[in-house]
């Protein structure tokens, strides 16, 4: 299967970001990282800038529990209904 270059960009909200690591739509995006490095923090910022962008959000934590308001907030539909939160452990 040949592979196209981005043609539609997903916005991130954060200048730096978009700038520096350009992520096309459709695309899988691995955030690594330290300890308190704020990596939560942008995924969390991509996923409500996604918000009316016909763009469905899969956010996925794998060995870790997820912190309890983190969880709820994440799973409150009336927040963020365009995203599937896993949490694997």
């Amino acid at each position: 299967m040949d592979r196209t270059a981005v043609s539609v960009p997903l916005q991130t909200g954060l200048k730096a970001v978009d700038a520096l690591v350009p992520i096309g739509r459709g695309q899988r995006e691995l955030i690594l990282g330290d300890r308190q490095t704020g990596k939560t923090a942008i995924a969390i910022d991509t996923i409500l800038n996604q918000r009316g962008q016909n763009v469905v959000c899969v956010y996925c934590a794998i060995g870790q529990r997820a912190p309890p308001s983190l969880k709820s907030w994440l799973a409150s539909t009336s927040r963020v209904r365009w995203t599937t939160p896993l949490w694997l452990s």
